[in-house]
Order: structure tokens, then sequence, then C-alpha cells
């Protein structure tokens, strides 16, 4: 045996190294810290983008339930061909639904207390081939001439704003239009009688007022509050309402004129 052979007998064995308990459990703690941080950001992300997707669709359902409802107030009383047509020949007296019309009568609202209200209005189209375009509450149009009745209210069952549609006195089946309406109210604007036609609201006031002092012919605006759910109640850290209202003034064209 060579002298270099007994020195590398000699040459103790170098010893192996692994982790410690104590560095394994530091490593699996920061492991765990940096993944619950990361669980928040996405869980806050994700939270984020459910409310943004939220108010957005709130906005959109705001939005199509308003217009809808204002294309199809401001058009109450209008009918057709008014050198041979008034409105005593257009508007006979009818009842549709809870909604009995007297004759000439093209606005109705019926009102109790805890419930939507239920607003009729009825107007007439010479169709589109003429080019009045006039929408019934299902946002459609008639290509001939027509008569219609609208009667919009909410279902409480379903949440969603509702239509009736009466085609030329007959009835069409209901139809949802907007989801996620809880409520709606409606006042009246009339001008009550102060001796001179001003064509200028004086107050507004329920169907169940107006209905009772014969105010019906003096309604110059429909003010319509719709309660929409809250896309923000019971979110993490909101404190927000359950429910959101929106209010809109629409002007009754027929009784206020295009420029009033």
């Amino acid at each position: 045996m060579s002298p270099l052979d007994r020195l590398q007998r000699r040459k103790p064995a170098r010893a192996e190294h692994g982790f410690t308990f104590v560095e394994i459990m530091v490593a699996i703690a920061l492991g765990l810290f940096l993944i619950g941080g990361l669980l928040t950001l996405v869980q806050a992300m994700r939270r984020t983008a459910t409310n943004q997707s939220g108010m957005s669709q709130l906005q959109d359902n705001e939005r199509m339930a308003m217009q809808l409802i204002t294309d199809v107030v401001q058009s109450t009383g209008y009918y057709t061909s008014p050198l041979t047509n008034s409105a005593a020949s257009a508007f006979l007296v009818g009842t549709y639904g809870p909604a009995a019309f007297g004759s000439a009568q093209a606005l109705l609202g019926n009102y109790t207390a805890g419930v939507p209200d239920v607003i009729t209005n009825r107007y007439q189209t010479a169709g589109t081939t003429v080019g009045d375009n006039a929408i019934n509450c299902t946002g459609n149009a008639s290509t001939t001439p027509a008569n219609f009745v609208n009667q919009i209210t909410v279902n409480t069952a379903t949440n969603y704003l509702t239509c009736t549609l009466w085609l030329n006195g007959a009835q069409q089946p209901t139809v949802s239009l907007v989801p996620g309406i809880t409520g709606m109210s409606v006042l009246y604007g009339v001008e009550s009688g102060n001796g001179t036609a001003t064509n200028s609201v004086d107050a507004y006031i329920t169907a169940d007022l107006v209905t009772a002092g014969n105010l019906w012919p003096q309604v110059r605006s429909v003010q319509v509050t719709l309660t929409f759910v809250n896309p923000m109640a019971g979110q993490p850290g909101q404190t927000a309402n359950p429910t959101v209202s929106f209010t809109r003034n629409i002007a009754v064209m027929y009784k206020t004129g295009v420029t009033t």
C-alpha cells in the first residue's frame, strides 16, 4: 500500500447535511403565508369583478326599464287622423284588467298600499309604414294601424317588471320585461284646478286621490319610482341597503306639448 493510499484511508468521510426540522417548519410557514396572501388577492379581485358586473347590470336594467316606461307613458292619448278622429272616438269605454276607462280617457292608475302600483294607458299608431314608429310596452311596433292598451306593473313573486298588452282589444300574454325589480310606485302630476289652464303641475298625488278628485283629465306628467335589488347588499365589507330606487318624471305629451 502506497503512502498516498494510506493518507486517503485516514481522511474522514464528509458528513452528509440536510434540512433541520426548524428549517422545514420555517419554509412551510413562509409558503403558507405567501399562498394565503395570493388567495386573498384573488378573492378581492373576484369580489371586485362581481361587484362591478352587478352594478353594470343594475344600471343597464334601470336604463332599459325607465326608457321603456318613458316611451310608453309619453305616448298616452295619441290618436291618428286628428282631422277626422277625436279622443272620444279613439278611446271608448272599456275595462282592461283592473283599469276601467271612461270615454276619451287615456290614462288610469291603480293604487293599493303595500303592493306595486299599476299604470295603464291607451294610444294609437298609424303603423311603421307611415313612420310614427310608436311602440307598445313589449317594445314592439305595429306595421299597420292599431290600438294599444299597455298595463305595466311589477310581479313581486319573480321581481320582474311586467307588461300586459291589449292589441286592438285582444289581450296578449303578459311579458316579463326587466329583472331585479321589487316594486314600482307612481305619482301623477296634476294641474288641480287653479282656474287657469297653464299646463303646469301643482301637485303629485297617488292614483286613488286622482280618482277621488276626478282629476285624470288634469294629469300632465307621471313620476315613476322603481325599486331594484341592490347587488352590493350582503357583499363582504358592504353596508349597502338591500334595495336602491330610481325615479323619473315623464311628461304626458298630449297634455303638455313637446316643448313643455
